[in-house]
């Protein structure tokens, strides 16, 4: 299936490597090459994610899946009929209801 990847998780993605790269700059690297292998995995059994449980209809259909290596950052996802969208990119530690909710 074809990955989208919307500006928002696009955001989250640099944001993210930045934050990362103050410490590490091949930590940097590594978090984003596991976030794009994870995306990968993602199109292969794009059901594989765990449902987003929420009663806020916009969130209705968004599943999430870890980022491989870097367990406390989660994609958030949609599927369908011919893509992978994938909406946010998280630390788990944020209020991730609040930042999904608003979208």
């Amino acid at each position: 299936m074809r990955i989208v990847i919307t500006p928002e998780a696009d955001r989250d993605l640099e944001e993210t490597a930045l934050f990362i790269e103050m410490d590490s700059s091949s930590a940097a690297k590594r978090f984003l090459d596991a976030a794009t292998a994870g995306f990968r995995r993602l199109s292969d059994a794009p059901r594989i994610g765990v449902r987003v449980e929420s009663t806020n209809v916009a969130l209705i259909g968004l599943r999430r899946w870890r980022v491989p290596g870097f367990e406390n950052h989660l994609i958030f996802y949609r599927v369908t009929e011919e893509s992978i969208e994938i909406v946010r990119v998280l630390h788990g530690a944020r209020d991730i209801e609040s930042i999904l909710s608003g979208e």
